[in-house]
């Protein structure tokens, strides 16, 4: 069953790829395009005092021969806000074991890039059914030495409710051995919504046992400059990762304890939190 739903997902997206490259021209999808980048996932959550919440990602991208090769279309769903923001896998709402605020915030989108360089891309797209947004993509990775590796990512993004934003992270990574590294990840996005600019920072070990099986443990935190009380959140977070049918089925399980303070609350609280996810990769 699990080889059937992913050959039909499969064939879907390579469908829909197909017939959006006969959009731009006659060279046929079979000549150098294809789908990357597939994922299909499925979240399960529990927070102390906010019970039980569900659901589904999907995100792929499509290589268009007829887009002369540095052009390409995405697609998917996922939460709007880090859709538009570019936020790091690390500090989106399901790593850190929230809640959606509302269903609403789960939305479609598709959208255009181009690779103006090989670590810039510029993009476009549409999400919700019809609010526009657009990006400007930085990527940047420095080797100091054999264990030691820094990367620099920065993002300026438009909308019309926003206008200008951006979103800068920064990430280092220091190899003990082979299997273990400490990885420290940064990241500060500025809107016109944020007070001053909304930070999230983590710092953990992550230990390789082979075959994509991953056990990690960080320090986790978030805030924003300027709110009175600038750290909104922090705790710690304990997380498992394997394949679970052959190397396309990744299963993940997340164990958290944290202090979250809202900015008119007196004290902080204590929430514990769990969170399994299933991603099939195609």
């Amino acid at each position: 069953m699990l080889e059937q739903t992913r050959t039909k997902v499969r064939g879907l997206t390579v469908w829909l790829g197909e017939t959006v490259n006969d959009w731009f021209g006659d060279r046929p999808f079979e000549d150098g395009g294809e789908v990357t980048h597939g994922r299909l996932g499925l979240r399960l959550l529990w927070r102390q005092d906010e019970g039980w919440d569900t659901n589904v990602r999907l995100r792929a991208r499509f290589d268009l021969p007829n887009l002369r090769d540095k052009a390409y279309i995405f697609l998917g769903r996922q939460n709007e806000r880090e859709l538009v923001t570019d936020q790091p896998e690390t500090f989106t709402r399901e790593q850190q074991l929230l809640e959606e605020r509302r269903k609403e915030d789960q939305s479609g989108f598709i959208g255009l890039g181009y690779a103006l360089r090989r670590n810039i891309d510029l993009r476009a797209g549409v999400r919700g059914g019809y609010k526009v947004y657009a990006q400007a993509r930085l990527r940047k990775q420095w080797a100091l030495s054999v264990q030691d590796r820094i990367e620099f990512r920065e993002t300026v993004f438009w909308t019309v409710k926003d206008h200008f934003g951006s979103t800068t992270s920064f990430n280092y990574e220091h190899a003990f051995t082979p299997a273990l590294a400490l990885h420290w990840q940064n990241a500060a996005t500025i809107t016109k919504e944020t007070d001053g600019f909304a930070w999230s920072s983590s710092l953990g070990l992550f230990r390789q046992f082979g075959d994509q099986r991953v056990l990690s443990g960080e320090i986790v935190a978030t805030g924003e400059t300027g709110m009175r009380d600038k750290l909104s959140e922090y705790g710690v977070r304990v997380k498992w990762q394997q394949p679970v049918y052959r190397d396309w089925l990744i299963g993940e399980l997340i164990a958290g304890h944290f202090w979250p303070k809202g900015d008119e609350e007196p004290e902080r609280e204590q929430r514990w939190a769990v969170g399994a996810n299933l991603e099939m990769r195609f």
